[in-house]
């Protein structure tokens, strides 16, 4: 019954960690952020990554706003580590921002699995993901041709989980419930919110975490696909 695949990006396809402490590495060298007593650019990059993942998890729910998850995720990383607020370069968000999406990590096996699964389905993009990053992303990494439509949450208005994303993105495809599946590497965002929403989820889920009840399909490589489509 599947004709149309939704995927999400960020986490997904594109390797957003790994992207992320590339740029981290070379801004914490640019910006010579030993001297402030970062002595350790890992452990600098490990706090960074848990604010910034709890901050999205907020950003997916609605109840942090954009400007909030920009503004917060590299003052908290700082002060943190001890930084004192006027110490913080001004500059570093706006240059991690512009860094950050022209990098092309992609998970293993991405566009071996996109292009057997585009010869045989139509496969779309859904992503919470800021519009302008997105699209770098895409077009930097090559993605493009892969997809029929990329759906952000900023053009539509809402977030996943929120069934309307959804609900948008099966009518711009053109699709029904029961041909269309999601696949996410977030349980809230992308697995129940497709599920609440009446379609079928793959949860990815690369670092094994322990699997929910609720969760009725999830694979830790994206060539599992292979197998099952």
């Amino acid at each position: 019954m599947i004709k149309h695949i939704f995927f999400d990006l960020d986490h997904t396809i594109w390797d957003f960690d790994k992207n992320a402490e590339e740029t981290l590495m070379e801004l914490y060298h640019h910006y010579e952020l030993a001297a402030l007593g970062l002595a350790s650019p890992e452990a600098f990059i490990a706090t960074y990554t848990e604010n910034n993942h709890l901050l999205w998890a907020e950003y997916h729910l609605g109840k942090i706003t954009k400007e909030t998850l920009r503004s917060e995720r590299f003052s908290k990383t700082f002060t943190q580590l001890g930084v004192s607020p006027e110490l913080i370069p001004l500059q570093f968000e706006e240059d991690y921002v512009r860094l950050t999406p022209i990098r092309t990590n992609l998970f293993e096996g991405s566009k071996k699995v996109l292009t057997y699964l585009k010869e045989k389905y139509t496969l779309h993009i859904i992503s919470n993901g800021f519009k302008e990053s997105t699209l770098t992303k895409m077009d930097k990494s090559g993605l493009n041709p892969y997809f029929s439509n990329v759906i952000i949450s900023e053009d539509v208005g809402v977030n996943k989980p929120d069934k309307a994303i959804f609900e948008y993105a099966l009518a711009k495809a053109k699709a029904t419930k029961p041909e269309s599946i999601m696949i996410g590497d977030s349980l809230e965002a992308d697995i129940r919110g497709a599920q609440d929403f009446g379609i079928q989820a793959i949860f990815f889920n690369p670092l094994r975490k322990e699997k929910p009840q609720d969760v009725a399909w999830q694979i830790n490589h994206l060539e599992e696909l292979l197998n099952h489509f």
